[in-house]
């Protein structure tokens, strides 16, 4: 995948903003091309790496209860507007005799929310990843996420937030486990309750 450009971003910038009737020249403005080209560089680094990079050292223990992150603060961009949306993601498996690092389930979700986006596919991205990297017994992946498209435009909602899931393998098929994970994911400490 060929890297970011920043001269072509910088160019694109500086034609919306004469498209908008403003003018790239003045001083407020002068150096704006630039800063977003930047910080789509920033935004966008996800586009550059595969995710599942973070899944490949693992650690061989007999653990068979539920491994969970909670909170893992994200930002991505939603590919429709180009928007932010940002939130939280809710990660967990059950492992089969393979457990990775604590990080690498932040830099999983990370990976995957620094490039265009929509928040039904990340959540499926996450879980499918440490399904396909792991082989736990279940994955689950629920993000709750605000979405910059709709809160200052569009309908205009503020304080709306989106909520996705994926559950794969028992987490899925057995209710009593798809239960505890949910129950874990959503304990009053998520909520400061």
């Amino acid at each position: 995948m060929p890297k970011l450009d920043i001269p072509k971003i910088e160019k694109a910038v500086r034609e919306i903003l004469l498209a908008i009737g403003e003018d790239p020249d003045r001083e407020g403005l002068l150096k704006t091309p630039n800063r977003v080209a930047r910080a789509y560089g920033e935004l966008m680094a996800g586009m550059h790496e595969d995710p599942r990079i973070h899944l490949k050292t693992v650690f061989h223990e007999r653990y068979d209860e539920i491994v969970l992150l909670r909170d893992i603060e994200f930002n991505s961009v939603c590919e429709h507007h180009l928007l932010p949306f940002m939130g939280r993601a809710h990660v967990a498996y059950l492992p089969d005799g393979k457990v990775v690092g604590l990080s690498k389930l932040a830099r999983l979700v990370e990976g995957y929310a620094r490039r265009p986006q929509v928040q039904e596919r990340l959540t499926t991205q996450i879980a499918d990843a440490l399904m396909e990297e792991l082989s736990p017994m279940g994955a689950a992946c629920i993000i709750e996420a605000t979405h910059t498209c709709m809160t200052i435009r569009g309908a205009r909602k503020p304080g709306s937030t989106m909520v996705t899931s994926a559950l794969r393998g028992i987490f899925k098929e057995n209710p009593s486990s798809r239960t505890e994970v949910l129950s874990l994911m959503y304990g009053s400490s998520i909520r400061g309750a």
